[in-house]
């Protein structure tokens, strides 16, 4: 997870970031640690280093769109964070324990400000905007996709699979939003405990 202030950051390969990734970087983050309804456009103009201009420029729809991007970039951040973390073990128990170590030490480094970018941002607002909720749900069921492959590839049914997966998601986002309450890794030790314990029971 980056801070608001790596939001200017060069890219990967070195070159700076576009003016609508910081855009939708520093959206994200902001509605990460304090919300949709808490987030302003002007807010996002001072964190992204970006005119209100350019803002409504790539997202004329304002405030609503700029969440549904940043849900979308939020979503893909946390799915790559679940790719890295499952194929780094063959063995699918061990790697979501691996991935729940992944989670706590990204809440502690954060100061435990950083939870998940998709439920901070649609907290508050998915009742009311229908392209955030639709976002949401996409974001969910590729995660769910994520975990069920790497599953599968251990020789689950495909049946068993998704179940396993969409346990392991819901798991593992009550887990870390209590983890950063608590400010204590040890609701994501505990879930990855359990959520081994329960994938091996299908093998």
């Amino acid at each position: 997870m980056t801070t608001g202030t790596e939001q200017r950051a060069p890219a990967a390969g070195g070159a700076a970031l576009g003016t609508r990734e910081r855009i939708v970087r520093a959206t994200s983050r902001l509605m990460q640690r304090q919300g949709y309804d808490a987030t302003g456009i002007k807010q996002i103009s001072r964190a992204a280093d970006a005119t209100l201009g350019s803002i409504y420029h790539f997202f004329p729809g304002g405030k609503e769109e700029l969440a549904t991007a940043a849900i979308r970039h939020g979503e893909q951040e946390f799915a790559d964070l679940l790719r890295s973390s499952l194929a780094a073990d063959p063995d699918p128990a061990r790697a979501v324990v691996a991935c729940t170590r992944e989670l706590a030490a990204g809440l502690r480094d954060s100061g435990w400000l950083d939870g998940c970018p998709v439920t901070a941002t649609a907290l508050g607002a998915v009742d009311r905007t229908p392209d955030i909720q639709r976002a949401v749900a996409e974001a969910f069921g590729r995660w769910r996709a994520v975990v069920a492959d790497k599953l599968r590839g251990a020789g689950i049914a495909d049946g068993d699979a998704r179940d396993l997966a969409s346990t392991v998601i819901s798991t593992l986002e009550g887990a870390e939003l209590a983890a950063q309450v608590a400010k204590d890794e040890e609701p994501l030790y505990v879930a990855g405990r359990h959520l081994a314990r329960l994938i091996d029971s299908y093998r």
